[in-house]
């Protein structure tokens, strides 16, 4: 994110006066871009948005149906567009909360050249009604990123934005969009579709699965099975079965091994182990490792799953896997000296774990 928020910028912001100044020759540039190099600088992405969003109030028409109008007739040139609308859309946001049947309208013009999925949000807390009323009315438009921005902008968990608390405790005004959209013929649409329902899943197991076995009925298997993602990573046998998983497969686990088994900050092992299946009939597996990291002060954090591999088993015949794993320190993640342990977590269950040492960079 530290890099992105480098596309917020002066130049950017040059860019703009160009495309409103187009729109509305009356507009201030001069008024709009002074001093702002100075006071981006130590903003990170979204604050920098919420600048320029709060400069384009001070200098566009105080009225703010005048100052959507202006953001209309700016969509007429076809530069208007990138990263230039996320400012625009958190100002339509902001100054046109009270006036949601102009706002919400204008989003969805603006979504094709940069999505409004964060702009909507507001209207959703603020004017719930009057919200839904537009998405109904999206989601059959014919345009897959106003599609999309019914599914994607409703979504409780949206990654870089607050979240919809009262669609995290009850997600039903957003279940019947997300069954006319669940079979959409945009991949996009589906993909959107699919993280929706695996944000639902951290709150409702029980209700995606349910959906997610309707689903299944009506062909949307693609979507189905990357919206139980989470489900499937915990192990839950009701989505493990409903994707064909086997969750009581005798499975035996041999050779695990990690290779080097003490390694220092920044470096990598490779986990090695052999599946054998002790069944008489096939058996599909879906094969992942836990990774235990050692905390702070000598604390164990909750263990992360990472994805290995999904595969036919057949009786008798070992299968061996391997796969890199980087101990380097990442965002959204620290990686502290001490015991490391990494389980083998097949269909749900461990089958087994192995430790190792992680030390402190060299100074």
């Amino acid at each position: 994110m530290a890099d992105l928020k480098n596309h917020i910028s002066p130049e950017l912001a040059g860019q703009l006066v160009k495309e409103l100044r187009y729109a509305w020759p009356a507009f201030d540039g001069e008024r709009f871009t002074t001093g702002l190099d100075a006071e981006l600088q130590p903003l990170e992405l979204m604050d920098r948005v919420g600048l320029l969003a709060d400069r384009l109030s001070e200098v566009l028409p105080a009225e703010f149906t005048d100052g959507a109008g202006v953001l209309w007739r700016a969509l007429e040139s076809d530069t208007f567009t990138d990263w230039m609308i996320l400012p625009c859309s958190r100002y339509v946001s902001d100054a046109g909360l009270a006036n949601p049947d102009v706002a919400l309208p204008l989003l969805a013009g603006m979504t094709p050249r940069w999505s409004s999925e964060f702009a909507v949000r507001p209207f959703i807390e603020h004017h719930p009604d009057v919200a839904y009323a537009h998405f109904h009315r999206w989601m059959s438009d014919s345009d897959e990123h106003v599609r999309r921005l019914v599914s994607e902008g409703t979504r409780p968990r949206l990654p870089w934005a607050s979240r919809l608390r009262a669609l995290m405790d009850d997600p039903s005004p957003n279940i019947e969009l997300l069954d006319h959209l669940a079979g959409d013929p945009s991949e996009y649409v589906r993909r959107s579709v699919a993280n929706h329902l695996n944000d639902i899943s951290k709150d409702h197991p029980d209700l995606v699965v349910e959906i997610a076995r309707r689903w299944n009925d009506l062909g949307h298997a693609w979507v189905v099975r990357h919206g139980l993602r989470s489900l499937v990573k915990a192990g839950d046998p009701d989505a493990m079965a409903l994707l064909g998983v086997a969750t009581h497969a005798r499975i035996r686990l041999a050779d695990l091994r990690v290779d080097p088994e003490t390694v220092t900050i920044g470096g990598e092992i490779t986990l090695a182990f052999v599946l054998e299946l002790e069944d008489a009939a096939p058996v599909e597996a879906i094969v992942d490792y836990r990774v235990h990291y050692a905390g702070a002060n000598g604390t164990r954090r909750r263990p992360r799953v990472f994805k290995l591999a999904r595969r036919m088993l057949e009786p008798g015949t070992p299968e061996m896997f391997s796969r890199r794993h980087a101990l380097k320190p990442v965002s959204i993640r620290r990686i502290y000296p001490g015991r490391h342990t990494v389980d083998v977590w097949v269909n749900g269950t461990v089958l087994g774990s192995v430790d190792l040492t992680v030390l402190p960079m060299a100074e």
